[in-house]
């Protein structure tokens, strides 16, 4: 049986699908962006597909359509961002301000639809903090940042990609490696429980949390944990300020906690009188909760599998 071009071509590119999600999320900071932009890829790599003759390997042609397509859509749009990236922390739940759909806040993404190898073999490259800081980045610096630290491209193939050279590369690193340093300093500082001790750490914090058990609670945060909640611009910074927002929050609702997991992390959808409310990324340091991302929205619960009512 002979095979058609499109067949062949469905053949040879449909594996990288995953793997190109997962980088176009990373330069975008943005699920629904990223499969935009994953549509594009291969529809512009099939309009080309006849002019490949196989000068690149498959994968490293597809990613260069990718990053171009995703600094192409960077042009014409702005950064994606959580509340830390807006502005200093408050202190008083009373304080908090409405919220704000109409900032383009950042997205987690669902460890089913990341690439499985980004998951396994680099945590760090997918790390909710981590997706937060390239946002911060010039277009360029980002690109090349995640081509050579993360995909571990040369600085011959990113350049290549990029349409600059490998002097450019090693320039725009080290400019995107000092950025990053300043923008979150402790970002590949993140000690992680062993399995175990994690799971258990979860168990408890899980079971705080649902039983609205601010001491226990108390023991589980770090001294200066941290809590978001896009669309939310308020966040809040220490573990007293935490134990406030979760003292006036929790109090007098029923809430159930679903274990998932997103950006390589662990995390939770929460549910409060059966509703779907928010869906928690969850940061570990040691043994303890070092931060909560907590995205209140309703429609990744779908994304994430979940139903919206319990």
């Amino acid at each position: 049986m002979i095979e058609r071009p499109d067949d062949e071509f469905v053949r040879l590119t449909g594996p990288y699908r995953r793997e190109l999600l997962t980088h176009c999320y990373r330069m975008l900071g943005s699920v629904q962006d990223a499969e935009d932009l994953v549509q594009e890829t291969y529809l512009r790599a099939w309009r080309a597909y006849d002019d490949f003759e196989g000068r690149a390997s498959m994968r490293t042609w597809l990613y260069r359509i990718a990053t171009n397509a995703c600094l192409n859509a960077l042009r014409s749009g702005g950064r994606r961002v959580l509340p830390s990236g807006l502005g200093g922390p408050i202190s008083d739940p009373d304080a908090l301000g409405p919220r704000d759909p109409e900032i383009a806040w950042l997205e987690p993404i669902a460890d089913e639809q990341a690439d499985p190898a980004a998951i396994v073999a680099g945590r760090a490259g997918l790390r909710l903090a981590l997706i937060a800081a390239l946002q911060h980045l010039p277009t360029q610096q980002r690109a090349v940042l995640i081509l050579r630290d993360v995909l571990a491209w040369s600085a011959e193939e990113t350049g290549d990609a990029l349409g600059v050279s490998a002097t450019a590369v090693h320039s725009t690193l080290a400019r995107a490696r000092a950025r990053l340093e300043r923008l979150d300093p402790a970002i590949d500082e993140i000690a992680e429980p062993a399995e175990p001790e994690s799971r258990d750490l979860l168990d408890r914090y899980a079971d705080a949390f649902e039983r609205a058990d601010l001491a226990a609670l108390a023991r589980l945060l770090t001294e200066d944990a941290v809590w978001q909640m896009p669309p939310n611009p308020s966040w809040f910074a220490g573990r007293d300020g935490v134990l406030r927002l979760l003292a006036a929050r929790l109090r007098g609702k029923r809430s159930r906690l679903v274990p998932v997991a997103a950006n390589g992390q662990p995390g939770f959808a929460m549910y409060v009188d059966g509703e779907a409310f928010a869906l928690q990324v969850v940061t570990l340091r040691g043994p303890a909760v070092a931060a909560v991302t907590a995205f209140h929205d309703p429609a990744l619960f779908q994304r994430f599998g979940l139903p919206r009512r319990l």
